[in-house]
């Protein structure tokens, strides 16, 4: 119940002080324990420890079988950098189509042309993705300027921008976090993610995010971040 609340007071924007928990797992398991300690959505993948990969499909199709909360899925071919060549892009359609199919109910992807956007490319990956949401993920840190790529992105229509700042985690880029919600002006949502954990979680929602992002091995973790979330209330006159 605590996550159905949390998630329809962020979406509705009956509480300003109500954080969406993404989760990110790479097993059914670690998918319900997220869902059983409050995660209100779940960012599906493997291979966490190197960035994580595209999860197998049926994993994808087990989790949406025992799962109620959102299932988005990264898809990303390999580890290491997100410049594709040719052959990987249309590996990544193939892969939307095939994540759309076992019923995602997101997609996260996203590419670069050196240290930008590659427009042309990410157009192709959210008109693929398309009728599901479509989140950019952490390639966005890797841009040069980043005030352009939000523009950009807000210009392609994504849903959302997975961010640490450009800095190793989201505490350490916790005032470029900031700027960016401003800039979005509501246009896009800025999700905080990188190191996120119960010390640092109020810190990074005083940015104004209302979103953040990080990888679950068990219910316990989520639990301490939403008690953090919500001391705030409990704690005002």
């Amino acid at each position: 119940m605590l996550a159905e609340h949390t998630l329809q007071g962020v979406e509705n924007g009956t509480d300003e002080d109500l954080v969406l928990i993404e989760a990110a797992v790479e097993s059914l398991n670690t998918a319900l324990a997220a869902a059983d300690g409050g995660a209100n959505r779940i960012e599906l993948c493997t291979n966490l420890p190197r960035g994580g990969t595209t999860p197998d499909v049926q994993l994808l199709r087990d989790c949406r079988a025992r799962l109620s909360i959102p299932i988005f899925v990264l898809v990303r071919p390999r580890p290491g950098n997100f410049v594709y060549t040719a052959a990987e892009h249309r590996t990544m359609l193939e892969q939307i189509r095939q994540a759309q199919e076992a019923g995602a109910q997101g997609i996260v992807s996203g590419e670069l042309l050196g240290d930008h956007i590659a427009m042309d490319r990410t157009a192709e990956l959210i008109a693929a993705a398309r009728p599901l949401p479509f989140t950019f993920h952490r390639a966005f840190d890797e841009c040069r300027d980043q005030a352009a790529a939000l523009d950009l992105l807000i210009e392609l229509g994504v849903e959302r921008v997975l961010t640490s700042g450009g800095a190793p985690t989201a505490i350490e880029g916790v005032e470029r976090i900031a700027r960016l919600v401003r800039q979005s002006k509501g246009r896009i949502v800025i999700l905080a993610g990188g190191g996120i954990n119960a010390t640092n979680a109020r810190t990074i929602r005083d940015t104004g995010v209302r979103e953040v992002h990080f990888s679950v091995t068990d219910a316990e973790k989520v639990r301490q971040v939403v008690d953090t979330l919500l001391a705030r209330n409990e704690s005002r006159p």
